[in-house]
């Protein structure tokens, strides 16, 4: 009993550094007495853990600038920019893109390496663990780094640091946090905690944790890369679903017998609107067949303005739009922002996705939803897997997907 009640207050009292970290995180500047007051803790406590926090590098002080008014000024508080950091990476498709942060998602280096010809997962997992370990030899020798996240092309089990489908990849069921920690034994970054999610997922973190602005809520973040996914936020926590399926909106069916998608399904959201919808098609042997054209190319032919290839953009717009009304529709969300390299094609792509959702709207006599961009741009998965590293560490009494823990701790997947 002793040791069960020595590790509750253990446990509460790292839920109240905690909530310190992360109050101060978005209203920086506050005093003690402030914090204390907005926390809802004694001052005396407040004390005690923040002078904790400094020692450790969590939380800095200011000088007070003297303003020529009677009495001791109180000292403001802030998250320290340099001492504690965060690794976030995006595993693509083609490459993969690290970078390390500040806990308040400012980029201190970052570092893209490209897959070599294979691209198994035990052989992009070895790029990976490269990289993160390039980044961190970057990095001053006085720098610690608290925690890597990773974010993936595919339906994730943070639990148990399983990708079950990477479908653009071809892998699946990959005990990808067990040989991504294998992978850094015995090296700088052995035992820090490690965090894995879907990319869509972690770029949703992002704009919730970084954003120095009010988040919105429901957030949305709708991913169009090679594939589409959404990252749902509500209550300042991140749906994931009962087996960490949720956000697979690429695989809404949008159109009947539509073009197959790479889950194998026809008219997927993911096949009329994301990178391979605006790709020409050529016919092989009867099979309708993706031709070789990547998005540079796509976005050349925009600007010669070929009538092919703005008839394709407008088209896989039209249909981001009506993806965007059923997610309206089922989350009523206060924002949904838009990421990945397709939105990079501007308005070609995002005016007729617009109007069709302001179509629906004005339809149903409602107010269309708010849409934006990612204010991150091409750094918003990696950014967003920094940020739920920590998403994850700054609310420790918040169980994962499986009520497990963090991937370091986990238990080996079966």
């Amino acid at each position: 009993m002793q040791a069960e009640a020595a590790g509750s207050q253990q446990l509460l009292k790292v839920i109240n550094r905690m909530a310190l970290v992360r109050h101060l995180c978005a209203h920086p500047g506050l005093s003690r007495a402030d914090l204390a007051g907005a926390v809802g803790l004694t001052k005396s406590t407040v004390s005690m853990l923040v002078r904790e926090l400094i020692q450790e590098g969590w939380l800095a002080e200011r000088e007070v600038v003297a303003t020529g008014d009677l009495g001791r000024r109180p000292t403001p508080l802030f998250i320290d920019p340099g001492r504690l950091l965060l690794l976030g990476a995006e595993v693509g498709i083609e490459s993969v893109r690290v970078v390390a942060t500040s806990l308040t998602g400012e980029i201190q280096a970052s570092t893209v390496t490209h897959y070599s010809a294979g691209r198994s997962a035990k052989a992009c997992i070895a790029s990976l663990a490269t990289a993160l370990l390039k980044l961190r030899r970057q990095l001053d020798a006085d720098q610690q780094v608290l925690g890597i996240g990773v974010g993936l092309p595919g339906g994730v089990n943070e639990a148990r640091g399983v990708l079950h489908f990477a479908p653009n990849l071809g892998w699946r069921d990959v005990p990808f946090g067990a040989l991504l920690s294998e992978k850094l034994q015995d090296s700088l970054l052995a035992g820090v905690p490690l965090f894995i999610q879907n990319e869509a997922d972690v770029a949703a973190l992002g704009e919730m944790e970084f954003n120095p602005a009010p988040a919105s809520d429901p957030l949305l973040y709708v991913s169009i890369n090679q594939g589409l996914g959404a990252g749902v936020i509500v209550g300042d926590r991140l749906l994931t679903g009962s087996r960490g399926f949720a956000g697979e909106v690429g695989h809404m069916v949008l159109q009947l017998n539509g073009p197959r998608c790479s889950c194998g399904r026809r008219g997927c959201a993911e096949a009329l609107v994301a990178t391979r919808a605006m790709l020409g098609r050529k016919e092989e042997d009867g099979e309708d067949a993706t031709a070789l054209r990547s998005l540079s190319e796509v976005r050349a032919h925009l600007v010669d303005e070929d009538p092919e290839t703005l008839q394709a953009v407008s088209s896989a717009g039209r249909y981001l739009g009506v993806l965007l009304q059923n997610l309206a529709t089922a989350y009523d969300p206060g924002c949904i922002v838009l990421g990945g390299a397709v939105v990079e094609l501007g308005e070609p792509f995002l005016k007729p996705a617009l109007a069709t959702l302001n179509d629906y709207a004005a339809a149903a006599n409602l107010t269309p939803p708010s849409v934006r961009t990612s204010r991150f741009g091409a750094n918003a998965v990696a950014i967003g897997a920094a940020a739920l590293a920590r998403y994850r560490l700054t609310r420790p009494a918040l169980p994962l997907t499986d009520s497990g823990v963090a991937v370091a701790e986990a238990e080996e997947p079966a």
